[in-house]
């Protein structure tokens, strides 16, 4: 009788347990400089995020179906950990006391995919700010990116994965050549 109950309740327990919703897995690429550009400049590096909503892709398959799809990871803590990597390969000192901060605002991030019977639209936008707070002055500027796919059948995770890891690296590498910042980061801090 004890094994029919033990048996029963993992049953019941089995069947409560709903299917995990897909996450996406965000790896950006940092640019990783070969050689320092900047001689151990100390800055304080923050980030938040500002989006309204904390999914980053939308899925839309008709017939008022639309399914938010959520990161496995912190968008947040990810793009900060690829710009500390990206900043520390070009020389600068990651520190908490330096009286310079770069701060990292999330926009947007976001992956609309929209399905129909035999094809799907991916669109991918990415939207980040970045401000330099120093005793002599502050520098605050926008980097955008955007990407647009079609391909046949659906969208798998890996499309959107893809899709929003390319334009994460893109605009981190348009943050890595950016003169006017780098100039102003090595003139004020």
């Amino acid at each position: 009788m004890k094994k029919f109950l033990l048996a029963a309740s993992v049953l019941a327990l089995s069947a409560c347990s709903a299917p995990q919703a897909p996450q996406l897995t965000l790896a950006p690429t940092p640019v990783i400089a070969t050689q320092a550009s900047v001689n151990g400049t100390h800055v304080n590096l923050t980030s938040q995020d500002l989006r309204p909503a904390q999914f980053i892709a939308v899925v839309d398959t008709g017939r008022q179906n639309v399914e938010p799809i959520h990161a496995s990871q912190n968008l947040r803590v990810t793009l900060e950990d690829a710009l500390a990597r990206q900043l520390t390969a070009q020389g600068y000192k990651l520190d908490k006391n330096s009286k310079g901060t770069l701060r990292l605002d999330i926009l947007e991030a976001m992956v609309n995919v929209k399905h129909s019977v035999m094809s799907h639209e991916l669109s991918s936008k990415l939207q980040l700010q970045l401000v330099v707070d120093t005793p002599k002055g502050k520098f605050v500027k926008r980097y955008a990116g955007k990407s647009d796919k079609s391909g046949a059948m659906s969208a798998s995770t890996e499309d959107m994965e893809l899709a929003l890891n390319n334009l994460m690296t893109a605009v981190l590498n348009d943050i890595y050549a950016d003169a006017e910042l780098n100039n102003y980061m090595q003139e004020n801090l």
